[in-house]
């Protein structure tokens, strides 16, 4: 059963992000570099979560984006929070880690074409997503995840 193969990984890196987002992105979690052949592609099932995790993947490239644009220091970890959540969720299923990626990169995009430089507004959307980021995680995990 799909939902039961995919929770384990998903309470885990869902659960680090929710640690993130309420630590204003100090929180980073690491992919685990492998040399390993790629896993067999297989047709499954998108979970029922699917709606949820492409939102979140959208809020992920729009903090991104807004992160890069308002702190000096050029700060990854959402990028890499995304990459850890592709990683773990997408093994074997090319479609849906391109829906997902798709996902952040119209996330980053959407802010991308509005805000050019750091302002007010742009400080509070991104306060805004990581909270909605943040109420998704925890929902995801309470209602899908161990």
């Amino acid at each position: 059963m799909y939902a039961t193969l995919m929770l384990p990984r998903t309470g885990l890196i869902l659960t680090l992000l929710l640690f993130a987002s309420l630590t204003g992105g100090g929180a980073s979690a690491r992919a685990q570099d492998t040399q390993d052949e790629p896993a067999p592609t297989v047709s499954l099932a998108p979970p029922p979560y699917e709606a949820r995790l492409l939102r979140l993947a959208e809020i992920l490239g729009s903090v991104q984006y807004l992160r890069n644009l308002c702190t000096e220091d050029g700060e990854t970890t959402w990028r890499q929070a995304m990459q850890d959540l592709l990683d773990s969720e997408t093994e074997g299923e090319p479609g849906r880690r391109q829906h997902l990626t798709a996902g952040y990169n119209r996330g980053f995009r959407a802010f991308a074409s509005v805000y050019t430089s750091c302002t007010a507004a742009a400080r509070i959307a991104e306060e805004r997503y990581r909270r909605e980021g943040a109420t998704l995680v925890s929902e995801i995990v309470a209602r899908y995840g161990n």
